[in-house]
């Protein structure tokens, strides 16, 4: 059974992968290296792997903060919000979405719901295809339970990112691993 699930799992992610626009993949990674300061923010799941996103930011030479940790600093103009939300709903997320636009910060969103209300206020969106909790997929149904396959996709799409992101900075793996925790 191992092998029969993992390659539909694989079949799944590279699916709602191949979702993703380019051009709103390469808007996303412009607004990411234009902005001043970087705040991610996502809730469960979605929160961990958009967490794991803003480390390689910091690696990248970012200045980039996780929302929740004690050292986040105020954002405004020329600072960018980025939120993972597969609903776009999440009242918690939205509340500190349209704080962020308030205080006149750039706000990006990672969505699969571009009719979502967070999709409204965001300045830039990525819509990558995945059943949420709130909306399914035309033609389509996970094996996996509940919005597992969302999160997946995240850490590929974020990994991807950083790679692009990589390319337009000239960062490579030294430099990104001179930036990385040394009391580990």
């Amino acid at each position: 059974m191992y092998k029969a699930y993992s390659g539909k799992i694989l079949d799944e992610i590279r699916f709602v992968l191949n979702t993703v626009d380019e051009n709103e993949a390469d808007l996303l990674v412009d607004r990411i290296v234009s902005a001043n300061r970087i705040v991610v923010h996502g809730a469960g799941r979605v929160g961990m792997a958009i967490r794991g996103f803003g480390m390689r930011l910091g690696h990248l030479g970012l200045n980039a903060h996780t929302l929740g940790d004690s050292t986040v600093p105020g954002i405004g103009e020329n600072d960018l919000l980025l939120i993972a939300s597969g609903s776009g709903e999440t009242q918690t997320v939205f509340d500190i979405a349209a704080l962020s636009k308030k205080n006149g910060s750039h706000l990006a969103l990672v969505t699969g719901n571009r009719d979502s209300r967070m999709a409204k206020i965001a300045d830039t969106v990525v819509v990558m295809t995945a059943p949420s909790k709130t909306k399914a997929v035309d033609g389509f149904a996970s094996i996996q339970p509940m919005t597992t396959l969302n999160e997946q996709c995240l850490g590929i799409l974020f990994d991807t990112l950083v790679l692009m992101l990589m390319e337009k900075t000239k960062e490579n793996h030294d430099t990104m691993w001179a930036r990385h925790s040394n009391l580990e």
